[in-house]
């Protein structure tokens, strides 16, 4: 019979390391999902009546 034995070890320095590429990517794939939420909200959204007046008041 062969045993394997495998230890893992993750010092204090690395697994923080590892901890902080996790939160950046879960927040980096929120802010770009968001951003292209609002384009998409921006291209099928039209201005309301009353922005629209306003913009012509102010020229």
């Amino acid at each position: 019979m062969i045993q394997s034995c495998i230890l893992l070890y993750v010092d204090p320095g690395s697994g923080s390391y590892l901890i902080q590429m996790i939160i950046a990517a879960i927040l980096g794939a929120l802010f770009y999902f968001k951003n292209i939420w609002w384009k998409i909200r921006a291209f099928f959204w039209k201005p309301k009546k009353e922005d629209a007046e306003g913009e012509d008041i102010a020229k």
